[in-house]
């Protein structure tokens, strides 16, 4: 049996990816990753190459590693709150909350799919090896979620400019005291 470890920067990034996607990048995304990479040396003996490449098989342990992160997290401030109190949005924080935002809206499937696909960048088979799903219905649901983020991002983006709008608005001008 080939070792499913034998590549373990690749499979690192990639399960980071994936893991960053549904819970956010940063320390919470690294002890993520650690725990998975850590569960996929302790069973790496139960590995079958008949199932699925090895990155396949990591990022269905990454999947229950989530799983398990997202039940033990009691709450967690969202972003907006934390960055508004800055009261120093630019662009393209603007637009990562928009991101973040559009896709905190799909349902745990969509997220899923959203994160395997991008996050850990599993081909459409993968996926429906992983999830059970036939290719075509990951294709399709794929192609459904991405429809939805887009309105959802059109939708987001209108409001995100109109509230950058008001907090410029609110700034005293440059050389002026407020």
């Amino acid at each position: 049996m080939r070792d499913p470890l034998v590549n373990p920067a690749a499979l690192i990034r990639r399960v980071y990816g994936y893991v960053a996607y549904r819970i956010g990048d940063g320390p919470d995304a690294e002890d993520v990753t650690s725990a998975t990479i850590e569960r996929a040396v302790r069973y790496r003996s139960s590995y079958d190459p008949r199932k699925g490449d090895p990155s396949a098989w990591v990022v269905g342990i990454a999947r229950a590693c989530v799983t398990d992160h997202l039940r033990q997290r009691v709450s967690a401030a969202p972003l907006h709150d934390e960055l508004a109190a800055e009261g120093n949005l630019e662009a393209d924080v603007l637009r990562r909350l928009t991101v973040t935002d559009a896709v905190a809206r799909l349902d745990d499937r969509e997220r899923d799919l959203v994160a395997l696909r991008y996050g850990a960048d599993l081909s459409a088979r993968e996926i429906g090896r992983l999830l059970e799903m036939r290719t075509n219905a990951v294709d399709v649901a794929l192609h459904r979620t991405r429809e939805r983020l887009r309105g959802d991002l059109a939708h987001l983006d209108e409001a995100a400019g109109t509230h950058a709008a008001a907090l410029v608005a609110r700034r005293p001008a440059p050389g002026t005291t407020s």
